[in-house]
């Protein structure tokens, strides 16, 4: 089929996806709603339930959308996270009033479903969209979750002093007004081209060099019996919870830290408050784009390999360069440049080992080593708070990366599928979603 559609109306897709993805990345912004629960009486292992219920939501319900997706289109689909996310934080607004369980309800559990819906289109729809630049449009898709979190970080406090002005419970209504309306525009422009639609002037890759890479195809049932299922999602679990577990502290660390240096706590608030919503999310933005382009370079292993012992690294010495602003800085810079990382890395290692025929339905299994991540780190993280040992969380979430560091090397494309395997299941037939 030709061209039908010019480079100018594909350009709109990835404004779509842009705009989705910086509502859903508010779950990042979690860490700047944490001092008011603190305040209002609550521990900071529970000021982190909502932060870890929502990851955990996020994770499990995503396996649900990629196949939800066929069904009712990636239209649809994006529409209904939208509205699920944006009942959830409004609804907070307005039951829950600083109230533990509804909270945790309402953002967690309700929210965290709509982002669960919601993420995986984007992803596909774009990379359907450009064949011919995938690795950079799957950056930049994922690159505005990272960024949604500097934004409404900034939003709540020093942009808009929505949290100084309203309070709570209203910050959270205004969100999810304002997360309903986005998302319902960026939806506008979340369907797939054409069957048989290619980008003018680009020739699809031969069937040789496509065997190099995401050749062999493995459905979802297939690749769950995989030791290289297990090996990669492992390295997932440790290095999101460890960038979760930084997100969720990196506010409340550095300000013990910085005061503790002799800084006041006003001036250390503004600090960590700069180190989390400037450093820590343009990097995260950022290395979901960097490290993309890396692995086309040094390939998917290696590069996760280098991400991971960097990241370790960072966190075993982030307790010594919490207290000195620069250096904090430095440090949240460097743990979200990483993390973001693991967004741009695992989907691609996803469809160069088990095929890129799958990996709509594939990524979400992945994925759900995300979820553990994400109530492992966080939760501990906040329990070591409680007991006053922020810095042993550091210390176990560095070593832990750095076990996923070398864990990575043993994993190894897969090969071809036995006859009896290569038959898909009428569950897992392929759709529109194997154009992810």
């Amino acid at each position: 089929m030709s061209d039908k559609y010019g480079a100018g109306d594909r350009r709109f897709v990835v404004l779509g996806a842009v705009l989705v993805q910086l509502c859903l990345g508010a779950i990042y912004a979690w860490s700047v709603f944490t001092p008011n629960l603190i305040d209002a009486g609550w521990s900071r292992a529970e000021a982190m339930a909502p932060f870890f219920t929502g990851l955990a939501f996020f994770a499990v319900v995503m396996v649900f959308a990629g196949r939800l997706m066929l069904r009712i289109g990636p239209r649809k689909l994006t529409l209904l996270g939208g509205i699920t996310l944006g009942v959830g934080y409004a609804a907070a607004g307005v039951f829950g009033s600083g109230s533990f369980w509804p909270t945790v309800f309402w953002i967690g559990v309700v929210g965290g479903s709509g982002i669960g819906l919601a993420y995986v289109v984007p992803i596909a729809v774009g990379t359907a969209w450009f064949p011919d630049k995938k690795g950079l449009i799957m950056g930049l898709a994922v690159a505005g979750f990272g960024f949604g979190a500097m934004l409404w970080v900034k939003l709540a406090g020093s942009w808009g002093d929505l949290l100084t002005t309203f309070g709570l419970g209203p910050t959270f209504m205004i969100y999810g007004t304002l997360f309903g309306i986005l998302v319902a525009v960026g939806s506008i422009w979340m369907e797939f081209p054409p069957e048989g639609w290619v980008p003018s002037g680009w020739t699809p890759p031969s069937v040789e060099k496509a065997a190099r890479s995401g050749g062999v195809n493995y459905s979802s049932r297939q690749m769950l019996r995989t030791p290289q299922f297990h090996i990669i999602s492992l390295a997932f679990a440790f290095g999101s919870g460890a960038g979760l577990m930084s997100i969720g502290l990196m506010k409340l660390f550095p300000i013990e830290a910085l005061t503790a240096n002799g800084t006041d706590a006003v001036t250390a608030s503004a600090i960590a408050g700069t180190a989390m919503a400037v450093f820590f999310s343009l990097a995260n933005g950022l290395g979901r784009i960097a490290w993309g382009a890396f692995s086309d370079k040094l390939g998917r292993r290696k590069s996760i390999l280098v991400m991971m012992a960097s990241q370790g690294v960072v966190l075993l010495l982030f307790p010594l360069m919490a207290g000195t602003p620069y250096l904090l800085y430095l440090g949240a810079a460097l743990i979200g440049f990483n993390f973001g990382g693991n967004f741009a890395l695992f989907p691609s290692i996803t469809a160069d080992v088990f095929g890129n025929k799958h990996v709509g339905q594939n990524y979400p299994w992945i994925f759900l080593a995300y979820g553990f991540g994400g109530i492992g780190g966080p939760l501990m993280g906040g329990i070591l708070g409680d007991m006053g040992n922020y810095p042993l969380a550091f210390t176990i979430c560095g070593v832990s990366v750095l076990v996923a560091a070398v864990a990575i090397l043993a994993v190894h494309p897969v090969t071809a599928p036995t006859e009896s395997a290569e038959k898909t299941t009428k569950k897992e037939k392929p759709g529109r979603l194997a154009h992810a």
